[in-house]
């Protein structure tokens, strides 16, 4: 028998859209659609209201639910008005330099270099769109509206990344060694898709863990289907080698931060020597052509989470480099803070250093070298935890500092020289590891290139800056590579090449930050690029039963840890009965409580109140509780709601 029903937000704490946020939620959205100031910087505002999911544009609104259909995930529109902004999901959309530069010049920026592509939505794609909008509202820290700046709107460096098209979505993706079948493969694949694809060639056991409900397979009445504890990605069964006769005895994952699958096509297509060691892995690996589809935000700590666990943000709870715990009014901020934060990784995920030593046992070495994301792992510098030679460490750091390009200096650009620092740093270490003779080589190392991301923002996704960047760290893995063969580990271990997102060439002088638009306008707002949280109030009315008297009860929308909403003392309130008539003006009291006289001759919907606190949006509202809120699809499309 088939059983099908709707499956919204996972855990609900507040994230998305509540009745009590009409007002404010709607104004927002008009703030970032239609104020001339941002609404040509802005592509999409996605939020959700109750199990139901909204993606708002100029272009159109697309409202769509997520179903469990016989335990499959699958997605429904419920209502489109003009375009489905969301139409066109291809992966194979601009995925080359020359694509690029071909859909900059429909979009109206005709450039014969891709470093100044800059390309409109109409010529991009949005892979596994729904899915990756769902997963994000999943949890109770990600943000009322989320905002996916057009591809080339954001800051004043010239790459970024962090929104939901294609080219910011996309990050090249091989896998080389033992058990993989080599070859290119034009299937689409998603970053919660390695972990479990690095499991199944190990020869993991399947568990009675989690899959993309959250349910464990105990739960929905199947044997054990995943390879961690929470696994919403799947095995990527099209590289798998049916003959393959051994399999690896490690892994190597290797992440080159930021780089462009395009700019990696080109360099390794071109045989360009910045890449020749690098061409030592890809020639014999198993290439998807069109690159994974990483994480939502396509930021580095929460994409770098999803590499390592096979869960999207929405399931890991580090769902931006900056969010908010409405519970506890408490910012947090991992990528800023940048070190010791593993502990902000959810507990119902498993890291693969984690996977690793449930499996092959606890004297089994792990290793994370300034990977973002480390809980689990034996050695892991950014968690305080360093292993190896201190000696040996020392040397090789000042050995590896003295090659660092001096262009990056001598540029003006000392983010990007830091950057080069810290790879040499993490090169040192992993050769001070594997010199140790105390130690048995790393059963999975997860190794983070930072340097590429930092010459992309401040060069360009394809500048000549960001390709010297490549070429250095091409370098340190030609040092990895000579040294795991001189120790006779190279066949025998998996390798997995990938970045944690793509990067999009920038209109800097737009100066462009549309999240930041309603805080500007004086909205009430916590501000985490690209998510706002809306600091909202919850009234409730009531009249007497004489209809001589009415009250009101002021609370702050955000519950407490305990789940209970807190009275608002100090909330100016003004009554009117008509435009020019006023009833009264007072404000609540301690139990956020106020009581006025209204006329009997007077219905509730002709009784009309304002409520303001200088910490909370206003709320306008009739003492029948119908909200006053501006009509969003009346100004954008036209129609009523």
């Amino acid at each position: 028998m088939s059983s099908e029903e709707i499956w919204g937000p996972e855990r609900t704490g507040g994230q998305g859209l509540d009745p009590e946020q009409e007002e404010s939620g709607n104004r927002a959205l008009l703030a970032l659609l239609d104020d001339p100031e941002v609404r040509d910087q802005v592509d999409l505002v996605l939020t959700c209201r109750g199990d139901t999911y909204e993606v708002w544009s100029r272009r159109g609104l697309l409202r769509f639910q997520r179903w469990r259909s016989d335990g499959r995930q699958t997605f429904r529109i419920v209502e489109q008005l003009g375009e489905n902004p969301l139409e066109r999901t291809n992966p194979d959309a601009v995925a080359s330099l020359e694509e690029e530069c071909r859909a900059a010049e429909r979009s109206g920026y005709p450039t014969p270099d891709p470093n100044f592509a800059f390309i409109e939505p109409s010529e991009l794609s949005y892979p596994f769109a729904l899915e990756r909008i769902a997963q994000l509202f999943d949890s109770p820290y990600t943000g009322d509206l989320v905002i996916s700046p057009k591809c080339y709107a954001f800051g004043l460096q010239l790459g970024q990344h962090g929104a939901l098209d294609v080219l910011q979505s996309r990050a090249p993706l091989a896998f080389i060694g033992p058990g993989v079948l080599p070859g290119h493969y034009a299937v689409p694949a998603r970053h919660v898709d390695i972990a479990p694809t690095i499991c199944h060639i190990m020869g993991f056991p399947l568990i009675d863990g989690r899959d993309w409900s959250g349910l464990r397979a105990s739960e929905r009445g199947v044997k054990p289907d995943v390879y961690l504890e929470r696994q919403d990605g799947r095995v990527l069964q099209e590289i798998l080698d049916p003959s393959a006769s051994r399999k690896p005895e490690r892994v190597y994952l290797i992440v080159f931060d930021g780089l462009s699958h395009s700019e990696l096509v080109h360099l390794w297509a071109s045989r360009d020597p910045a890449v020749r060691n690098l061409r030592r892995l890809l020639d014999s690996s198993a290439w998807f052509s069109f690159g994974s589809v990483v994480n939502f935000p396509s930021i580095t700590w929460p994409s770098h989470s999803t590499i390592l666990t096979g869960a999207w943000c929405g399931h890991h709870d580090i769902v931006n480099p900056t969010y908010y715990d409405r519970a506890r009014r408490e910012p947090l901020a991992p990528q800023a803070q940048g070190m010791l934060t593993e502990g902000f990784l959810g507990s119902a995920v498993e890291p693969l250093y984690e996977a690793f030593r449930r499996v092959l046992g606890t004297n089994i070495l792990t290793v994370s070298i300034h990977e973002p994301q480390s809980r689990g792992a034996h050695h892991a510098a950014l968690e305080q935890r360093v292993l190896g030679p201190r000696d040996r460490l020392r040397a090789y750091t000042a050995e590896f500092v003295e090659h660092i390009d001096p262009r990056y200096q001598a540029d003006g650009k000392e983010s990007v020289y830091r950057e080069a620092v810290l790879d040499a740093r993490g090169l040192a270490q992993l050769l001070a590891l594997l010199d140790d003779p105390a130690l048995p080589p790393p059963a999975f190392v997860a190794h983070e290139f930072a340097l590429t991301d930092g010459a992309g923002h401040e060069y360009g996704p394809h500048g000549t800056g960001l390709r010297a960047a490549v070429a250095e760290t091409d370098r340190r893995l030609g040092v990895v590579l000579d040294v795991l063969e001189r120790k006779g580990l190279l066949r025998s271990t998996l390798f997995v090449v990938t970045a944690d997102h793509g990067m999009a060439p920038q209109r800097v002088e737009l100066r462009a930050n549309p999240a930041r638009h309603p805080e500007r306008i004086g909205m009430r707002t916590i501000t985490g690029e690209p998510m706002i949280w809306l600091k909202d109030l919850a009234i409730r009315v009531e009249r007497a039963p004489d209809g001589r008297t009415a009250r009101v009860f002021v609370f702050d929308n955000d519950p407490d840890p305990s789940g209970e909403l807190r009275p608002v003392e100090g909330a100016e309130v003004r009554v009117t009965a008509g435009a020019d008539r006023l009833i009264a003006e007072l404000q609540t009291n301690a139990a956020g409580l106020a009581g006025f006289a209204i006329p009997p001759d007077r219905t509730a919907n002709e009784i009309g109140l304002v409520v303001r606190h200088p910490d909370y949006n206003p709320r306008h509202l009739l003492l029948s509780g119908r909200s006053l809120a501006p009509s969003v699809r009346q100004r954008l499309f036209g129609t009523s709601e």
